[in-house]
């Protein structure tokens, strides 16, 4: 498991792999850029095929934290950790306070949060061996706490930005979206959609999930395999990355894609090839941002939740100004946004 070769690696600060055989811990943190601030992220909780994989996910998901803290101008740069193993049945306690003690070893390099696989108990158990961490659970008004519906508030509004620019509509009642996944984000993603007057035709791993969903929003239920190529106006990809490829996109149906996973493109060259079949893309870490705003505000202090919701709105006029660049550049919309992202965190090459 070479580093430096690796191919996601893009000279990352710091690659931390953590163990602790008492608890079975198993993770790598990674900060990618601390140009801006302490690199903060979330961590993820999975299963991995290999370590090999993890790596792999650990680097280009602190990558893409980087460019995320970037355009939405927080004072953060960008890091993630991924702990290897599955969150049904391996957490325990005694995991979440090594994970908590490894971060604090850091000594404020990284920041982390929940992410896939982990919950705001899961960070109340990190919180109690160290300062670095947020997402923790908030009394009234105060900034923070779970970050879920925020991200889901961000993707709502980003899919305005994008039915605005692509089909010209100002409004989403009646808009047919395809949402792949119903973890935290999907749910929330959908309840906005369905009291916006949106269709919803709805994929989850999760069987229960997908019923829940498909009462409480009368969405239409769709096999996991065939959710990205439903005849929707919008495709929302709110489970994990790597979705958009060489041999997806070619059946995609949608004019659209804005969802909340991370990286969506298995490539950045995906994305070349949906500007040619003439999909809008919304650049995921721009228009995913809304959790660590959140995080963000939460951390740092100084912001109202109702502040909050506020900075998560700009996201939308954000996204607008990237595809209208797009198009009179006649680039695609992620290679605009990496380029003003790199640009944010003295990275221009």
């Amino acid at each position: 498991m070479s580093l430096f070769s690796h191919s996601a690696y893009d000279e990352h600060e710091l690659v931390h792999f953590v163990r602790d055989v008492d608890s079975g811990l198993r993770g790598i943190i990674a900060v990618h850029s601390s140009a801006l601030g302490p690199g903060a992220g979330g961590c993820r909780m999975w299963n991995y095929a290999s370590e090999d994989a993890a790596l792999q996910d650990v680097l280009r998901l602190s990558r893409g934290m980087s460019y995320k803290n970037a355009m939405a101008n927080l004072p953060l740069g960008g890091g993630k950790a991924v702990i290897l193993g599955d969150a049904r049945q391996d957490k325990s306690e005694a995991l979440f306070e090594a994970f908590g003690r490894a971060v604090n070893g850091l000594a404020g390099q990284y920041v982390t949060a929940e992410d896939v696989g982990v919950c705001e108990a899961d960070m109340q158990i990190v919180a109690r061996h160290t300062r670095y961490v947020s997402g923790l659970p908030q009394n009234g008004d105060a900034a923070g706490g779970d970050p879920s519906p925020k991200t889901a508030l961000g993707v709502f509004c980003g899919i305005q930005a994008a039915v605005s620019a692509s089909l010209r509509r100002q409004d989403l009642d009646g808009l047919r979206v395809a949402v792949q996944g119903l973890g935290n984000v999907g749910r929330h993603l959908c309840a906005l959609l369905h009291e916006a007057g949106a269709r919803l035709w709805v994929a989850d791993i999760d069987d229960e999930a997908v019923a829940q969903v498909c009462q409480r929003f009368d969405a239409t239920p769709v096999a996991v395999d065939e959710i990205l190529y439903q005849d929707v106006d919008v495709l929302a990809p709110c489970a994990l990355g790597g979705v958009l490829h060489s041999d997806s996109i070619p059946r995609l149906q949608a004019r659209i894609v804005a969802g909340a996973a991370n990286n969506q493109l298995l490539r950045d060259a995906d994305g070349q090839r949906l500007f040619e079949r003439g999909i809008l893309y919304a650049p995921d870490y721009v228009i995913n941002a809304g959790g660590i705003i959140s995080c963000s505000a939460e951390y740092i202090g100084g912001l109202s939740a109702a502040e909050v919701d506020a900075r998560v709105a700009d996201i939308g006029p954000r996204l607008a100004e990237i595809f209208q660049r797009s198009q009179r550049e006649k680039h695609p919309p992620n290679e605009i946004a990496d380029a003003l992202a790199r640009d944010k965190l003295g990275r221009s090459s």
